[in-house]
């Protein structure tokens, strides 16, 4: 089920100032994995999540061969996402029980373990660069609500008025829902519900990183924080072990660690689809929940697994961009030069 790779990693970096191509024997091929959340997916949105996640793999993996670093691809390629509307993250993301849209972000280093997350943002377009701002520029590991709009501000990010990042699509949906009694669990599994993005990157350097944001599930209560900004819950980056970026339903993730679960698989021996795939197993089976997840470990090895119906990913690297939405998936082409 799902998709994963074990490529040899062999690679270059480039000067983005010069445009010349360093070789070293111990340069790493960049690599970057995207995501655009697993759940079920209606058929009136496969196209438009197919391509948000390519577009963000390629827009991820410019930024690696042009030297820079795998914490600056995941920020980009996870932008990319909280700009799509077809995507619950930033700019369309899902509404709460008031009709407001709140975020919630994670950014981390696998070189120093330094991370940055943001939850309950209501006014901010892009949460995973207020996240990485909460990493550089204080000694917290997470902001939240007005505490992190105001720091924003402090950095020079410009809020933007709260109704701005409502799509009338959203606003619909959430219309719609309040004429049913079901719970946000419920709400998951069904059509309505959207989800968590997330990138994972392997630079030129061999270091890792991973991103996530989401604006959680939809009539969700006012302040609920789910998995996403939590270390070790919704991503996880380790140089010494491998990168993880989760999505699915918060609370079950939250209660198993999942990020951080599949990388003690991994520490075990496990090549990075088996510790996911058991990770997500045991998800199901000890809390009932469903989710996906994707990891790169530091060879450059990847993989995209889930037990939702769909979950769109995209994979880039060298001059190839493998991408899939259903199970078993993994179609490939070849990127444009």
């Amino acid at each position: 089920m799902n998709a994963s790779s074990q490529l040899p990693a062999s690679g270059y970096c480039r000067n983005g100032i010069v445009g010349v191509y360093w070789l070293f024997s111990t340069a790493m091929e960049p690599v970057i994995v995207v995501h655009g959340g697993a759940w079920a997916i209606p058929d009136s949105l496969t196209e438009a999540s197919i391509a948000g996640v390519k577009a963000a793999a390629q827009k991820g993996l410019s930024v690696l061969k042009s030297g820079l670093s795998a914490l600056d691809a995941v920020e980009v390629a996870v932008r990319s996402l909280e700009d799509d509307p077809a995507f619950d993250a930033g700019y369309g993301a899902v509404l709460n029980m008031d009709g407001e849209v709140e975020l919630d972000a994670i950014i981390m280093d696998g070189k120093t373990l330094a991370a940055g997350a943001v939850s309950s943002v209501r006014n901010i377009t892009h949460p995973v660069t207020l996240a990485r701002a909460v990493m550089e520029k204080t000694d917290h590991i997470m902001l939240t609500d007005r505490g992190a709009s105001r720091f924003a501000d402090t950095v020079g990010i410009t809020p933007v008025p709260i109704n701005t990042l409502v799509t009338e699509n959203e606003r619909r949906e959430w219309e719609h829902y309040k004429k049913y009694a079901v719970g946000v669990k419920e709400l998951f599994n069904s059509q309505w519900g959207h989800d968590t993005v997330g990138a994972v990157a392997l630079d030129c350097y061999g270091n890792l990183a991973c991103a996530t944001s989401t604006g959680g599930i939809q009539n969700k209560m006012v302040g609920r924080v789910g998995d996403t900004p939590i270390i070790g819950s919704g991503g996880y980056a380790d140089n010494q072990n491998g990168a993880v970026s989760c999505t699915g339903h918060g609370e079950s993730i939250m209660k198993v660690t999942l990020a951080r679960l599949i990388l003690f698989h991994m520490e075990q021996g496990n090549v990075s689809r088996e510790a996911t795939d058991a990770s997500l197993a045991y998800m199901g089976e000890r809390v009932q929940g469903g989710g996906g997840a994707i990891v790169i470990t530091p060879s450059g090895d990847w993989a995209a697994r889930f037990t939702t119906k769909r979950m769109p990913w995209a994979v880039a690297r060298g001059e190839s961009l493998f991408y899939g939405l259903n199970p078993g998936d993994m179609f490939e082409e070849q990127l444009p030069k």
